[in-house]
């Protein structure tokens, strides 16, 4: 793992913290160890194109998914949906180097952030999108905390 970059992201994590006008909102985690990634996205048209004009985090757990969440914010930017939906966690966290093997989780964490984001979208703003945080929903810390209380709430993604 490229320690240097690791750092960077670290001292000064890009895209960090809630985006209240975001057109969608994805949440995976496992609230039995504490790691959760939450990611909003906001889309604009470029060349009758719908992209990601920006996307932000919150995350719960180590220091390797935020630095993840960091460099994927900026490495979705510009992308289309589909186009993002293709990227892996090691394409999201290539910057940092090969992931240690006990670290590989937090990637494949904020992967299932950004798709639960994607797959999340609504065309039409004022309607609820099912089985998601609304952008003025619940903050990741309400989600850590409901989540241990009732199933069903946290979505975990498990990779292999």
């Amino acid at each position: 793992m490229n320690e240097s970059t690791l750092q960077s992201a670290l001292s000064n994590p890009q895209n960090l913290g809630e985006m209240p006008d975001a057109d969608s909102v994805g949440t995976v985690g496992s609230p039995d160890c504490g790691d959760m990634v939450r990611m909003w996205l906001k889309y604009k048209e470029k060349d009758g194109k719908k992209v990601i004009d920006k996307a932000s985090f919150q995350s719960f757990g180590c220091q390797t998914a935020i630095a993840v969440a960091s460099l994927a914010t900026e490495l979705i930017r510009g992308k289309t949906k589909e186009e993002a939906l293709l990227m892996s966690a090691e394409e999201l966290s290539a910057p940092l180097g090969p992931l240690p093997p006990m670290k590989i989780h937090c990637g494949q964490m904020v992967e299932g952030a950004l798709k639960a984001a994607l797959e999340a979208e609504s065309n039409t703003p004022s309607a609820p999108v099912v089985g998601s945080s609304q952008p003025t929903g619940p903050t990741l810390v309400d989600s850590l905390h409901a989540a241990g209380k009732s199933a069903g709430k946290i979505k975990i993604v498990m990779r292999s």
